[in-house]
């Protein structure tokens, strides 16, 4: 297991470096932190980080018996693991703060919308499966330079909404990228015969509610995974020491 795991960390981390040398994050380090919205990319070099890290330290901790990397394979997995329960009780406790952050950060993306390719793929996935607009209504994009409905705004796409936003004709085969040109212009009603008009935070949120036994099995599910690799490892470096005891 360890060794897939390391495998699939190894995995993750060379996608994200591969993404982030294609978009020449790598030969200009300084772009990182010119985006102003979220990077998808970090979640693939983030955790193909931690996933090799773990994999490495309890792989070959295993096979040399190596009881340093073996308790270094533990603590990381315990800290993890303290740390995903912290979470869980601060959102439980602090629903109304996480809805907030939701929010800000989901408008932050829509600021970000043509920054990034990766950034505009993932706006665009959330709002096709959800089936909503914005953070709270497609009036959100009024936060996007290109989709505002300002007069100085010189965008083909001014007073629209990225084609995610429409609602799919099951008859169409070929996805019609211009669906939400001008539909802002639209009476409210009248919207909504061509767009999604409730905002993601709400469907997220119904989305959790209707899954909620899904959710709660997977984060439960992992978190056994976590407490057993964590007894396995101080159970293996206590044979270790009892066997180098009796030397």
């Amino acid at each position: 297991m360890r060794m897939s795991e390391k495998l699939l960390g190894a995995t993750f981390l060379a996608v994200g470096l591969w993404a982030w040398a294609e978009k020449g994050v790598l030969a200009n380090l300084s772009s990182i932190t010119d985006l102003g919205g979220f990077d998808p990319v970090w979640l693939f070099i983030v955790v193909g980080g931690v996933m090799f890290v773990l994999g490495f330290a309890g792989c070959i901790g295993a096979l040399r018996e190596n009881t340093t990397l073996l308790k270094f394979f533990s603590v990381f997995l315990g800290l993890i693991f303290f740390l995903e329960l912290t979470a869980g009780i601060l959102a439980f406790v602090f629903k109304d703060w996480i809805k907030d952050q939701l929010n800000f950060f989901i408008n932050n993306n829509v600021k970000a919308y043509r920054d990034d390719i990766d950034l505009q793929n993932l706006i665009d996935f959330a709002q096709e499966y959800w089936s909503c607009c914005g953070a709270h209504g497609p009036d959100d994009w009024n936060l996007n330079i290109y989709f505002n409905c300002t007069e100085p705004n010189p965008s083909r796409e001014r007073c629209g909404v990225p084609f995610s936003c429409c609602v799919k004709d099951p008859a169409e085969d070929v996805i019609n990228t211009q669906c939400g040109y001008d539909v802002r212009l639209k009476l409210e009603l009248d919207r909504q015969k061509y767009i999604y008009t409730k905002g993601c935070v709400g469907q997220f949120e119904k989305w959790l509610q209707d899954n909620l036994i899904i959710v709660a099995g997977i984060f439960v599910g992992v978190a056994l995974l976590q407490i057993f690799g964590i007894c396995l490892a101080q159970n293996l470096v206590s044979d270790v020491k009892a066997v180098k005891a009796n030397w």
